[in-house]
């Protein structure tokens, strides 16, 4: 059994017979992780990150994988802007930049009132084009030994979409790690990877872009499953199922929380992204390895937008 199901609704999404496939290793440097994947729909290949190998990787079907970029200052999550513009997280430049379609990179976001951040992570862009991102604690291996922290809280931050207002939107989580918008972006999912949290929250969006701080409320509790793995990587389907890293491998949870099935894995996932065609292949990296398993239900497309 590959595929653990806790509810009838999760066979919709995969049987317990469905397995994942490996599609390359040694990633990450020697501990990982792997991490960032998004897939480029109108060049057919995903994009993922090698973290301590400070470069971007490439895998496209028939090619297996190549360097797509050297020197990204240990660039993290990634995703596209309405535009398809690469939005990349950097660890050891303590920024989010933009890449530009003649190559340039534009700075998005890089302190708040004055402070560098400590070391961006996860990132979304919503379909107005505001940016989204996650800022944890510095941490070695992550961070150099001389990235000490100026500013005394993680939080999660927006960037308007002309990128004049920087906003942290909450810095009620320990570990802020991944993130994610509901298919209708009416809710923002936050995950805390902390060890003795390893929960997701969850924040209605008001209109302005801000979240409703009264609103939050616990998602899913993760912290009694003993199995190896955290609270990392998320994504949702068009029909609002939502999967997350998390002990044993990759949850799938319905709309109201419930854990209705566990994709197993002995990689231990760290993140994933929707991609092909169609978007049912799930790609997801391990500490050191590339995988993907095609599922059921289609996951909501990045960018949101008519990029093609």
């Amino acid at each position: 059994m590959t595929v653990e199901v806790l509810h009838d609704s999760m066979r919709r999404i995969a049987p317990e017979d469905r397995e994942p496939e490996q599609l390359g290793t040694g990633f990450g440097g020697p501990t990982g992780p792997a991490e960032g994947p998004v897939w480029i729909r109108e060049k057919g290949h995903l994009l993922f990150s090698d973290i301590h190998g400070n470069r971007r990787m490439r895998w496209a079907p028939g090619e297996g994988v190549s360097i797509d970029k050297e020197g990204t200052a240990n660039g993290n999550g990634q995703t596209r802007d309405p535009l398809g513009r690469l939005v990349v997280c950097h660890h050891f430049s303590r920024c989010v930049d933009r890449e530009e379609a003649d190559g340039s990179v534009t700075v998005i976001a890089d302190r708040y009132r004055g402070l560098k951040l400590n070391r961006p992570n996860d990132v979304v862009v919503k379909s107005d084009g505001s940016i989204y991102f996650t800022d944890p604690p510095p941490k070695l291996p992550f961070t150099p030994p001389a990235h000490t922290p100026e500013l005394d809280v993680a939080g999660v931050y927006r960037v308007s979409p002309d990128l004049r207002e920087i906003n942290r939107v909450t810095d009620r989580l320990i570990n802020p790690n991944g993130l994610c918008f509901s298919p209708d972006e009416k809710i923002l999912y936050v995950n805390d990877s902390n060890a003795h949290r390893k929960m997701i929250l969850a924040y209605d969006v008001e209109a302005n872009g801000m979240l409703d701080l009264g609103s939050e409320r616990l998602f899913c509790d993760m912290k009694d499953d003993a199995r190896r793995g955290h609270p990392d990587g998320m994504k949702t389907d068009i029909e609002g199922n939502l999967y997350c890293t998390g002990p044993g491998g990759i949850w799938v949870l319905d709309k109201a929380g419930a854990h209705i099935g566990t994709i197993l894995s002995d990689v231990l996932p760290i993140n994933m992204a929707w991609g092909d065609d169609d978007w049912c292949t799930l790609y997801f990296t391990g500490l050191t390895t590339l995988n993907r398993i095609r599922l059921g239900i289609p996951g909501v497309p990045v960018p949101r937008g008519a990029v093609s």
